[in-house]
């Protein structure tokens, strides 16, 4: 595998994909035709100049779920595929079990961690990261449920940290969700942080409608 430099982020518009994993019960296929429709929708509406990279997260693939319905949206909307990955000393499992089927452009994710300023934007989004983690855990415990498992935290972070970054880089993004209702204990749910924090906007956010 090539890890690429993140100043190649420049020359595109990154789109984000973000939804349930394999236990999505759907059919991939009819959610992707859904996403691409709303996408189509979008960008008729707010037209980009560059083109497009869908950008993925690591996840293997599965005959369901996010893995799934990502590759079936790259391939009805012909886009290349950027990849992120936790870097091996988080997760040594991320990267190597990640699906690269069309992928042109490999990172990892301490170098999107590099291109964020620490003081103006990092900081404030990790302690908000953590702050909302604290809060779901207060629930459940009420809930009487146990702690989100910690890899929640990486990944919750790595969710972020990437569209913050891109957008930085490439000066605009657009995310899409694969679910018209975002469980409140998922890792999709952060996706409020980057907005409440003015880091990513509404308009660059696609909903699900079924």
């Amino acid at each position: 595998m090539t890890v690429h430099n993140v100043s190649l982020l420049t020359d595109w518009h990154p789109v984000f994909v973000e939804g349930m994993g394999g236990y999505d019960p759907r059919d991939p296929q009819r959610v992707a035709e859904q996403v691409c429709t709303r996408l189509s929708t979008h960008w008729q509406h707010q037209p980009v100049d560059r083109p497009k990279l869908l950008i993925t997260q690591g996840d293997p693939l599965e005959p369901r779920g996010i893995s799934a319905i990502t590759r079936a949206v790259a391939e009805r909307l012909s886009l290349g595929r950027g990849l992120i990955c936790l870097d091996e000393h988080i997760a040594d499992y991320h990267a190597r079990d990640a699906d690269r089927h069309g992928v042109i452009l490999e990172f990892r994710y301490s170098q999107l961690l590099e291109a964020l300023p620490e003081t103006e934007i990092l900081a404030p989004l990790e302690a908000a990261i953590d702050q909302a983690l604290e809060r779901k855990n207060h629930k459940r415990e009420q809930l009487g449920k146990p702690p989100l498992k910690s890899y929640y935290r990486d990944f919750a972070r790595l969710q972020e940290v990437s569209k913050v970054a891109c957008r930085q880089l490439a000066g605009s993004i657009t995310v899409a969700h694969t679910s018209e209702d975002i469980h409140e204990f998922s890792v999709t749910s952060f996706y409020t942080i980057g907005l409440e924090l003015g880091l990513t906007t509404a308009s660059e956010l696609v909903g699900f409608r079924p």
